[in-house]
């Protein structure tokens, strides 16, 4: 396949140089960073990586709720090159300790909930231990790092002496093949397994959606309600939108309906990246149980009242999803049939595409107006798919794909 491969990190530069007054990163009803905040972040965060000897290459192990230091951390990572690990935080403590073991993380980022449950000599190869949120110490076994994270103003001072400008900014030189982050899978089959995914990946993944949602612009708000450990939610729902200029807003609170629907209510969405269950449970307490009564019965099965009464219907479902939305992208698996032919009647904007952790994720995909109910859209470009196989063991279901997304290996 013949592609040009271009820079993630000079995205995320671009990104922050383009957006430096504008509102980036918010914990809805905690902290509020604008983009020029992150960057500073940023700054402080590749200072104590230097202090503990975290190299281009090392890895940084990240496990806690969704929060803007948690994707701060992560940004910060790629753009210092820093292996990420993500380690989605509901794992019990065992495999916590196993996943970052395994990977060989130096450093390791981790709520201070999560932290009581776990125990510092079970990680004899990290350097430090750093909470999330406020990047307060619990444990640190270099002298440099504690001098660093004791001092870490008057470094950043010290560096930046008189101001701290987009000029200032120079993030890491990355290369395509070059390994990026190791996303562990749930382990379904056993022990989690490492996708080990370069900067290709996350760079085509980044720039399809760049180049397919030209609709979702610089200042626009969303709310971000996947977990940022898996790669639907960290690049798709958090990275793309960050590199477009958006704010991003974080759910504090366990992602019920209620919660869910207030959050599109204050922010008022233009493009909304959720899993199946929740667009189900929405969708069935908030406009099944009106579409139930006998009146409304009857009136669905007169034609013209037919076409007003659902026009009416996807008028208030959009308004229930904050009344701005363009699109909402469904993935994860499959939507229930009932659900998903509601919505294609009513001519709702949603979309169903189809990815894996492998191909960080994004294979197939289609805008609501071109998408055929039943299906998972159209191959991504840059990445090529195919049911036949000259592998005689090859099964019913098996599809092969490859491209510029494939992790390595």
């Amino acid at each position: 396949m013949d592609y040009k491969i271009g820079s993630l990190n000079a995205i995320i530069q671009d990104a922050i140089k383009d957006n430096w007054e504008r509102q980036a990163l918010t914990d809805m009803g905690g902290i509020n960073y604008l983009y020029k905040d992150v960057a500073i972040n940023l700054e402080k965060l590749h200072l104590l990586f230097e202090a503990a000897g975290v190299k281009a290459g090392d890895k940084v192990a990240i496990c806690g709720k969704n929060s803007s230091n948690w994707a701060v951390t992560f940004i910060a990572c790629l753009t210092a090159g820093v292996v990420a690990v993500p380690i989605l935080h509901e794992f019990k403590p065992d495999t916590i300790h196993h996943l970052v073991n395994h990977s060989d993380a130096k450093l390791f980022f981790v709520d201070a909930a999560i932290w009581e449950n776990l125990d510092e000599r079970q990680l004899p190869a990290l350097q430090g231990v750093l909470y999330i949120a406020e990047y307060g110490m619990p444990v640190s076994r270099c002298k440099e790092l504690t001098e660093a994270r004791n001092n870490i103003n008057a470094l950043f001072g010290k560096k930046y002496p008189y101001d701290f400008t987009p000029a200032d900014i120079d993030y890491y030189k990355d290369s395509p093949d070059e390994l990026c982050l190791i996303n562990y899978t749930s382990g379904s089959t056993g022990m989690s397994k490492g996708v080990m995914l370069p900067y290709r990946s996350i760079w085509s993944n980044i720039r399809y959606c760049l180049d397919n949602l030209p609709w979702l612009v610089a200042g626009d708000g969303m709310v971000n309600m996947l977990p940022l450990a898996h790669l639907y939610g960290m690049i798709i729902e958090m990275l793309h939108p960050f590199c477009k200029g958006c704010h991003c807003h974080f759910l504090t609170k366990v992602p019920s309906p209620k919660i869910i629907l207030s959050a599109f209510a204050e922010v008022k969405p233009k493009l909304i990246i959720t899993v199946p269950l929740i667009l189900e449970k929405i969708i069935r307490n908030k406009v099944f149980p009106l579409l139930d009564k006998p009146l409304m019965r009857i009136l669905l099965h007169l034609p013209f009242v037919d076409d007003h009464l659902l026009g009416k219907v996807k008028e208030g479902l959009t308004q229930a999803f904050g009344g701005q939305v363009r699109e909402i992208i469904v993935g994860g698996a499959a939507v229930n049939k009932e659900v998903a032919d509601f919505l294609f009647r009513i001519g709702f904007p949603f979309t169903v595409g189809y990815g894996m952790t492998e191909c960080g994720p994004l294979i197939t995909y289609s805008a609501p107006e071109s998408e055929i109910p039943g299906t998972v859209g159209r191959v991504v470009t840059r990445m090529e798919a195919r049911i036949d196989s000259p592998d005689s063991s090859q099964t019913a279901g098996d599809m092969w794909v490859r491209g510029c997304n494939v992790m390595l290996g």
